[in-house]
């Protein structure tokens, strides 16, 4: 992976000279003065010479309310970056699909993100990070989070994935108080390990 510290002209926002995606979640870390070590994470690569549309009410979220948790359904991560660009919003990936245990997830997850280690440790301090000191880091323009292939263990059950959610449920909740968008998609990985 590439180290990527670099400040985005808003023209091309998200991305670095060597147009890979830099998680805009992490410039607002950088913001807040958090030593961190950012790095890219592999997301779908979004193309450069798709620009940026004014926010219209035909985009692709177009029913899909502002401050959800929700199942990806047939959405595609690919069109929910590129949705997600055009409306300048954070876009947020994880792929939990080698976890097996709610430490792993956390640990994917808070990667993904660049997220200092110390908030990936318990739901809690996830739900701060998400939250709280995102916002005490000034006004943010919204959110589009993907959760694909949570796992499906015995270590990590039902039970492990609803308390996950509730996570970024309470997030979602938070921030439609401050009127920002908030969406998350989730899928489940489909073979039992």
């Amino acid at each position: 992976m590439i180290p990527c510290r670099q400040a985005f002209p808003p023209a091309t926002r998200g991305y670095c000279n060597n147009n890979k995606l830099q998680s805009g979640f992490a410039r607002v870390l950088d913001c807040l003065n958090t030593t961190v070590n950012i790095y890219m994470f592999n997301a779908p690569v979004q193309r450069e010479e798709e620009s940026v549309e004014p926010l219209t009410s035909d985009g692709l979220l177009r029913t899909v309310p502002h401050n959800v948790v929700q199942s990806i359904r047939a959405f595609r991560v690919d069109e929910l970056q590129a949705e997600a660009l055009r409306m300048g919003h954070h876009f947020l990936y994880a792929n939990c699909s080698q976890a097996l245990t709610r430490q792993q997830v956390l640990a994917a997850i808070t990667e993904s993100f660049h997220i200092p280690r110390p908030f990936g440790k318990n739901y809690d301090a996830l739900t701060d990070c998400l939250t709280t000191t995102v916002s005490d880091a000034g006004e943010q323009p919204g959110f589009l989070v993907v959760l694909e292939d949570l796992p499906n263990t015995q270590k990590f059950d039902k039970e492990a994935r609803e308390n996950l959610l509730d996570v970024f449920r309470d997030a979602a909740d938070f921030w439609a108080e401050k009127k920002v968008a908030f969406r998350v998609f989730f899928s489940f990985h489909l073979s039992n390990q």
